[in-house]
């Protein structure tokens, strides 16, 4: 059976976009019935609108307190009865309710090596300053920890002697927008098992 995605996402939707191509060629067995975003001017929007994806907003700013939003959010997840939520550029720590509600069937995108920096994005100047020789992206499974929950893949990058915050970060962009396709695909074809710690993927 086809697996329903939403997506959720803030910005501009590199992400996203990538999600969208990927399932215009087939590589993704599943359907994305919506992008959620908190953010009503998102760049997010018009790639979904082009894609005749519908687009729920849920914005963050029309809530007195965070708790509303984040009811408003888990009510306009379930509406779309979804198999997987993907959070791609979400940039908003998710509460407990929403997580437990979607235990292993959320998954983010960050773009650094988990094991390296624990708190990216503001880890792209601390691995550059740091003089890492490696750095990358990683998909991971959402949990109530911070960016801890247990890692579906990583994809490196080399760091180059004439790399700034800049270039390094546009590489792995590039990486991100590999990844996270290819973890949606590996979830919708049932192929990844969560036991403790790690995931397992089945051949």
């Amino acid at each position: 059976m086809t697996k329903r995605i939403v997506v959720v996402a803030s910005g501009r939707g590199s992400n996203f976009q990538a999600i969208i191509g990927a399932l215009e060629r087939g590589r993704i067995p599943a359907q994305c019935v919506a992008l959620v975003t908190d953010n009503p001017k998102a760049c997010a929007i018009e790639r979904a609108s082009a894609a005749k994806i519908p687009v729920v907003v849920v914005d963050y700013g029309a809530y007195e307190t965070r708790e509303r939003y984040e009811q408003a959010l888990l009510a306009a997840l379930k509406e779309t009865r979804t198999d997987l939520v993907v959070l791609a550029g979400y940039m908003r720590i998710l509460g407990s309710s929403i997580v437990r509600e979607y235990a292993g069937k959320m998954i983010n995108i960050h773009p650094a090596l988990l094991t390296q920096f624990h708190r990216p994005p503001r880890s792209r100047g601390r691995r550059w300053k740091h003089g890492v020789k490696v750095a990358g992206c990683t998909v991971h499974f959402v949990d109530e920890s911070l960016d801890g929950g247990p890692i579906i893949l990583q994809r490196c990058v080399r760091v180059m002697d004439d790399d700034d915050e800049d270039t390094l970060a546009n590489r792995i962009l590039i990486q991100e927008h590999i990844a996270l396709p290819e973890a949606v695909r590996l979830f919708c074809e049932d192929r990844l098992t969560i036991e403790g710690r790690k995931v397992r993927v089945r051949m």
